[in-house]
């Protein structure tokens, strides 16, 4: 080949190039990565450096500690010291127990439930639909407080419960904390995301198998074992693993059941780790924990790729005829009415009723007040804790995660559209795949982890950034952060519904990028970016793990107050200031309902 050839080739490959970097969605997926790296990369990566760093605070651990030079003193002191087994293994055990034992009572209860809602002739079953998932939908840890009004005794709780008020009986220290009311009330949480999944998958299932497997003889029971159940077994596996993953980093039910009997799991021992000023053996628990949420969600994937092919799908929807329940179908109704009370509307019902008691051990009616509600300081009282509605820290917490989650929302609502626009208009690309795959990191952080990197991040100056510890927006960007899988997911999944022939006949009448993108796809997307925007909003308001180790007083939100006030033994505040944050949410879930039919299971994971 000439020279004059080459340097033809050379030109016209640098033209291509120069196209190919220049088309919008290349830029934009550019700047999107540099923001990812910068959201989620750098933080992991500075969390890695403090725990194989010697830190200021270490003087008080050894001798002749440099700060910043390189140590493995931390790994050795979580891993391999004499108090290994009580910051470690101790709580690493009883991680595992309890994710566990959630996992198999909220996959069970979430799995029936979806098989008598999707498959059965059982009646009210769109009633039961909507009030089954309430329970996600609320922080987790309102069952749990619920089930210490109920359920605590005076030797560990200070005070008695309804239980033994109502019937005498003093309730052993194992029904009242510890592992087991931990893994029942979370399970009364979780079993919520087991049913959006099951019965999402059970929906979308070609139901002319089991009818064939009828025409050949089979019996229900035969049809459901080798034909229904081996088909979901893909959908069950990912809930079981994904509800493992979520409740090995809850944080707020095992800090109100664990700790008052010294039952710590890994997401409590790290906070009290960082509360201590250990930062550094904190981090280390807090990759513990992302190293095994990272193995869980890795096996998930590859069990779903070896099922994949064994799941027959079509699009002609559901049309299998309902399984009758003949005489068991109102007894049947009974029970998940029961079931339905028990989980969603007698917690409430308990925590609204010690909202209203003025002392903590009469549960007479003559004993129902509104002091913790609106009632003004009184000395003789909850050492002068005011109502919740006179008292100025409730409406400054108010404030703040109302602010919090608009703006949070606001963030994600749109980085989900830039992000959905990114990955389907460079679909196949390594951009679009890298974009897509990093955005989706934080999602195998679990929560009190993930606030854990952003301690550190964001404890002194990066580059041109300065310390954000102790600002509201710290509590933004690590919620936006956090946001940023569930936000990029329905992004592209509203892009996908796009067709590329609006667009494509705007840029032939001279339509700039950002006219076609404010005139074309946010018109387009806008149902999407309206759900986005509410469910983030949900999410930012029931947050506990996330936020936790970020608060001061100035940025505490109602979840860090109604924290506080537990931690603290003052139940009843702390039962107003939960449902004061029920009632917010429980709002804006019918908001979501009212906007364009939002789907409420599209923005908790389902």
């Amino acid at each position: 080949m000439s020279s004059t050839a080459l340097s033809i080739s050379l030109a016209q490959a640098t033209r291509r190039a120069r196209r190919q970097l220049t088309r919008p969605h290349v830029v934009l997926g550019l700047i999107l990565l540099a923001l990812l790296l910068y959201l989620v990369m750098t933080p992991l990566l500075i969390m890695i450096q403090t725990t194989i760093t010697w830190q200021v605070e270490d003087a008080r651990l050894a001798r002749g500690t440099i700060p910043g030079e390189f140590t493995l003193f931390h790994w050795d002191r979580v891993f391999n010291s004499i108090i290994s087994q009580t910051m470690l293994w101790t709580p690493l055990q009883n991680t595992l127990v309890t994710s566990i034992g959630i996992s198999i009572f909220a996959l069970t209860i979430g799995s029936l439930l979806a098989w008598l809602v999707v498959r059965t002739d059982l009646p009210g079953k769109a009633y039961i639909s909507s009030i089954a998932i309430i329970p996600y939908m609320l922080p987790s840890w309102t069952i749990s407080l619920a089930w210490i009004v109920v359920f605590k005794n005076q030797r560990v709780g200070g005070s008695i419960g309804f239980f033994e008020a109502l019937t005498g009986i003093s309730v052993p220290d194992w029904v009242s904390y510890g592992p087991v009311p931990i893994i029942i009330t979370l399970s009364l949480h979780y079993y919520a995301f087991a049913f959006l999944l099951v019965s999402g998958a059970l929906q979308s299932l070609d139901a002319r198998l089991e009818e064939s497997g009828e025409m050949l003889g089979a019996s229900r029971w035969q049809v459901l074992r080798r034909i229904t159940f081996p088909l979901v077994i893909p959908a069950i596996l990912s809930a079981f693993i994904l509800t493992f993953s979520r409740a090995m980093g809850s944080f707020g039910t095992p800090a109100f059941l664990g700790n008052p009997v010294r039952y710590y799991v890994l997401s409590t021992t790290l906070y009290n780790n960082i509360q201590s000023r250990l930062q550094a053996d904190g981090f280390v628990l807090g990759l513990v924990l992302i190293a095994i949420s990272i193995v869980t969600i890795y096996l998930n994937q590859r069990i779903i790729g070896v099922r994949k092919s064994y799941v027959t799908l079509t699009g002609k929807g559901f049309t299998s005829t309902p399984v009758k329940l003949r005489a068991f179908k109102y007894p049947i109704l009974i029970l998940i009415g029961l079931f339905l009370f028990v989980a969603v509307f007698a917690p409430l019902g308990f925590l609204g009723y010690q909202s209203l008691m003025l002392q903590k051990n009469s549960y007479a009616l003559e004993n129902l007040s509104l002091h913790f509600w609106v009632g003004a300081s009184d000395p003789h009282v909850a050492d002068g804790i005011a109502g919740i509605l006179t008292d100025v820290q409730t409406w400054v917490a108010t404030w703040n995660s109302v602010a919090l989650s608009v703006v949070v929302g606001a963030i994600t609502s749109i980085l989900g559209i830039l992000l959905g626009y990114a990955v389907v208009k460079g679909r196949g690309t390594w951009l679009s795949k890298l974009v897509e795959q990093i955005a989706f990191l934080p999602y195998l952080m679990p929560s009190i982890a993930f606030g854990a990197i952003y301690l550190g991040m964001f404890a002194q100056p990066l580059g041109p950034i300065p310390a954000l510890y102790g600002t509201f927006w710290i509590l933004v960007v690590v919620s936006v952060a956090k946001n940023l899988p569930y936000s990029s997911r329905s992004g592209t999944a509203a892009m996908l519904q796009v067709g590329g022939e609006l667009e494509e006949a705007a840029v032939v009448g001279g339509a700039g990028w950002f006219t076609r993108f404010r005139r074309i796809i946010v018109p387009l997307t806008s149902s999407g970016l309206i759900s986005g925007f509410l469910l983030t909003f949900i999410t930012s308001m029931r947050e506990l793990s996330l936020i936790i180790l970020l608060v001061t007083p100035a940025t505490r939100t109602l979840t860090t107050l109604n924290f506080r006030y537990a931690e603290q033994g003052y139940h009843q505040p702390g039962d107003a200031t939960a449902m004061l944050l029920v009632v917010i949410i429980l709002m804006c879930e019918w908001l979501v309902r009212r906007f364009r039919g939002a789907q409420i299971g599209k923005g908790l994971g389902a």
